[in-house]
Parts: structure tokens; sequence; C-alpha cells
């Protein structure tokens, strides 16, 4: 883990209120870091709702394949995470160590193993030892304690520089109902449903298919419009927890997707999950930029997001970036290589307001002074209209640094 933090951490960490019927622990099991917490345990009251999306990865870990398994249920009671091993491509091992883990938080609190939800983060392709830790979760679900996000969202960390937090408050039906997330990702972040590691609980009482519904489309234009470095996860997990507490103070149940009735609380979700996304993109390895790239004028939207990440996931585009040189035409290759519909000879490009090419060509009025000036910020944003037609789209990205290959590649020793 770096000791410097990034220079585009929040300035601030917001306060992070218990949530009625979430219970956390966190503890040192020296999995792989040393002087550090590595373990977290979250403890729910029977009758939390759960909904997931998890990565897209066709090689996902054993903790990714164990919470899909367990997901139509809808129904959880207790999460166990680890960092320093992401227990993929662990074969029959990986497998079993899920297992063990799941049976004794199981034991732990007189639960099921199919109320059981695991993440890992870390390292892949090394054995994880169930035996390292399983024998500390029934200790630590005693110890559990409602207030404790702060802590939850440091013990989940791997070369992160900070950890990640996000909280609204709003009114449901006659009754306030709070919304805590926590995240963790700094590399190995182009997330296909998910980001690295994400957690969010809830005291709403939300049933688990309306959950679903509310994160399969939230994370269309959060935690899927953001890309470090091009490369998905073996472990993206995002999981949304109701306990239903708030029901007792007159919150309503909710059970359709279509209930007016959730239109503040699902705006809320947004913002946490689009914040959560934000933050996972300014801790990039290495990162000193955060980049947004929007495409409009494209053939559709789904052809707009593809041409931004593109430009997005481009490493000339992204060093370009980082020694603040406006080179706009690595852009015009980016577009050009993306696969999709675009004609040369229409093609915008902008760098803040700065419009440095139009029609095919370099603007008549670009000047380089204004557009050097406006590369050294600390946010940047490129835009690209394609000129062909409607379709718009937004990604998120950061610079590429000399830092994130010292990171990538020293990470194992």
């Amino acid at each position: 883990m770096s000791t410097a933090v990034s220079p585009l951490a929040p300035k601030s960490q917001p306060k992070m209120p218990a949530i009625e019927g979430v219970r956390i622990a966190t503890a040192e099991a020296g999995i792989k870091y040393k002087n550090r917490t590595d373990l977290l345990v979250m403890a729910f009251d029977e009758g939390t709702q759960v909904a997931g999306v998890f990565t897209r990865s066709k090689c996902p870990s054993a903790p990714v394949d164990f919470c899909r398994q367990n997901l139509p249920d809808g129904k959880a009671r207790m999460l166990v995470v680890n960092s320093g091993n992401a227990n993929a491509f662990t074969g029959k091992k990986g497998r079993e160590t899920t297992d063990m883990t799941a049976q004794a938080a199981a034991k732990a609190s007189g639960c099921r193993p199919g109320d059981v939800f695991l993440a890992s983060t870390g390292v892949i392709g090394e054995p994880l030892d169930a035996g390292r830790f399983s024998h500390l979760i029934a200790d630590m679900t005693r110890r559990a304690e409602p207030g404790l996000w702060k802590e939850a969202g440091q013990a989940i960390m791997t070369t992160d520089t900070y950890p990640k937090y996000a909280t609204a408050t709003v009114r449901l039906g006659d009754a306030d109902v709070t919304i805590n997330g926590i995240a963790k990702g700094a590399g190995m972040v182009a997330p296909d449903m998910a980001t690295m590691l994400s957690f969010i609980a809830t005291d709403a009482p939300i049933a688990a298919g309306v959950l679903q519904d509310m994160l399969s489309k939230g994370v269309g234009k959060s935690f899927n419009s953001v890309t470090v470095d091009s490369d998905t996860s073996t472990s993206d997990t995002l999981l949304l927890f109701a306990t239903g507490a708030a029901g007792r103070r007159g919150a309503p149940e909710i059970s359709e997707p279509n209930d007016a009735r959730l239109a503040q609380f699902r705006r809320a979700l947004n913002r946490i999950l689009k914040n959560l996304a934000l933050q996972v993109v300014r801790d990039g390895e290495g990162a000193r930029k955060q980049v947004e790239v929007t495409v409009t004028g494209a053939k559709s939207a789904r052809s707009a997001k593809r041409i931004a990440l593109a430009i997005a996931n481009s490493p000339l585009v992204k060093t370009a970036v980082a020694g603040e040189d406006a080179n706009w035409g690595r852009v015009v290759m980016a577009v050009g290589k993306a696969g999709e519909p675009a004609d040369r000879d229409l093609l915008s490009i902008w760098f803040g307001d700065n419009r440095l090419a139009h029609n095919g060509e370099r603007d008549p009025d670009y000047s380089e002074a204004a557009t050097s000036a406006y590369m050294k910020r600390d946010e940047i944003v490129i835009r690209a209209d394609i000129g062909i037609g409607r379709g718009k789209a937004t990604v998120w990205t950061c610079d590429l640094t000399k830092e994130y290959v010292a990171i990538n590649g020293d990470y194992r020793s």
C-alpha cells in the first residue's frame, strides 16, 4: 500500500452514521499486510435483503462464484471481506476456502451459508488459506458494533492510498432512511458490472428485486463508466444490503421498482454510486489528474461510450495528460481506432473550452498557449463530437504516470 496519499484525494471524509441493522468489525489477520487491518465482517439483522452486480470477467474469483450462487435468494446475514489475496484462479482450493469461510460465518451468526456473502481482493493465483482467518470470525461477530464504517473502509484497501466513503439521508414515506457506501480500487479497474469492491447498506425496507433493479441500472453511469487502466478485475463485486429497520419508524415497504415513493432514494443511491466510482478514479495508481471524457454526436449512446472508453483507455492519451501536453492528435487516433462509425471530416475536439480541431482539421483559432495552460489543471475535460448522430456518453479516467509502472512492476514483492 502506497504511503503517499493521492493528490486527488477528498479534502475531508464524510461522517458515516450507523445504519440500524448493520454491525461491523475488523481485524489484523496478516494475510499479506503487516500492522494493518485486512479482514472485515458485517453482520446484518434477520430479514436483510441483498442485491449485487459482479465482474463480467471470464476468469471470476471463487468469492464471485460464491456470491452469484447465493444472490437469487435475496437474503443476507453476513459479509466477510479480506484484502491482500483475491482467491482468484485458485481452483478447488479456492472453493474450499469460500466454503470454510462461509461455514465459519454462518456458525458465528446462526444463519445458513446461503445467507453469507464473501469478497476477496489482492494477488491473483495465490491460494488463500482460510485457516489464517476463519477462526477470527466468531469473535469479530460478537464484538461487532454499528458505527465502525471508517474502519470498514480501511480494512478493504490494497494499493489504495485512501479509504472511500459516501453517505446520504433521504425521506422514504414519512421516515428518514440512510444509505452508506464504501469502496476500494486503485488499479486493475475497468469495471464491467461493478468496481473492484464496493458495499452499500441502508435501513430502508426495500425488497431484493427492487434493490437489484436500482443497482443494475445505477452502475451504467457510475462504476461502469470509470477506467483506470482498461483491465477488468477478476473480483469486481458491488453488493447492496437493505436491513428494513426504518420500517419500524414508519418507512413504507417497497416491493415494486416503479413505486413513485422511491424517487428520492434512487437519486441518492445513484449519487453515492457515482461518488464512490469517481473516488476510485481519483485514487488510480500514481494518478495526478482526473480526466472526464465526453463523446457527443455519435451514431448511438452505445457507440459513444465505446469511443469514449477508447479515448480514456489509450495509454498515449493518458500519458499526454500526465505530461500536460495538449496532444489532441492522440484523441483523433483513439476515435479512429475505436471500431465505431465516425467521419474524419466531421470530427471536432475540445480540451476544456478550447476547441482544438474542427471539421477534420486544426481549429483556425487554436491557441497552444491557452491549451497548455489548461492542461496544468488537476481535472481535465476532453470532448469529441463525432458529428454523425445524437449518441452521447461520459466516462472518467486518470492520467498514466511513472508511478503506475512502479507500483505494478513491484506489486507482488
